[in-house]
């Protein structure tokens, strides 16, 4: 993928800059935030792809080994795991579907709860794991591109957005 020219001015100041000269100054600021983030974002996942993609991962299926590796039996019902990972659960099903393929994880009947299907993180899931985990650490997430405090500062500000909008309890 050919590299993208950068460009001399930052579009989102200007704008905000046209929106305070349109009479839109009121919702200036949150323009440039709501934006702004939403740049953050494409950035963030176009390096986090290109880190994953040679262990045959997304970001999402990413998520979803980290989640189960962090479970005391390496399992956790389909419903749940949509939940921790505040998904759709049909975003789930299509995340096992491409994992299972891959030989990463497997489904479980629950042992108690003819209901309840599980998703068990598998020792080659395991492995892949952590191998991507540490080609992320050291690629993507020691390097934010900001210092730890202005990280700090950012997830908490955002923490806050999150809570107000009903993403989790305080």
């Amino acid at each position: 993928m050919p590299a993208r020219k950068r460009l001399r001015f930052d579009p989102i100041a200007e704008a905000r800059r046209q929106w305070v000269e349109r009479g839109w100054g009121n919702a200036a600021s949150g323009m440039a935030l709501v934006t702004s983030i939403m740049r953050a974002q494409q950035i963030y996942l176009g390096r986090i792809d290109a880190v994953l993609r040679p262990f045959g991962l997304t970001f999402a299926r990413f998520e979803l080994l980290t989640l189960l590796s962090f479970t005391r039996s390496g399992a956790l019902p389909l419903s749940k795991a949509g939940e921790r990972l505040q998904v759709h659960p049909a975003s789930v099903t299509n995340v096992v579907d491409r994992l299972e393929s891959q030989g990463l994880v497997r489904r479980l009947p629950h042992p108690t709860d003819r209901r309840t299907t599980l998703v068990e993180i598998l020792p080659a899931g395991r492995r892949v794991l952590a191998a991507a985990t540490a080609a992320l650490n050291s690629e993507v997430f020691e390097c934010p591109g900001v210092a730890t405090e202005e990280a700090d500062a950012v997830v908490a500000l955002l923490g806050g957005l999150r809570r107000s909008a009903g993403d989790f309890e305080a």
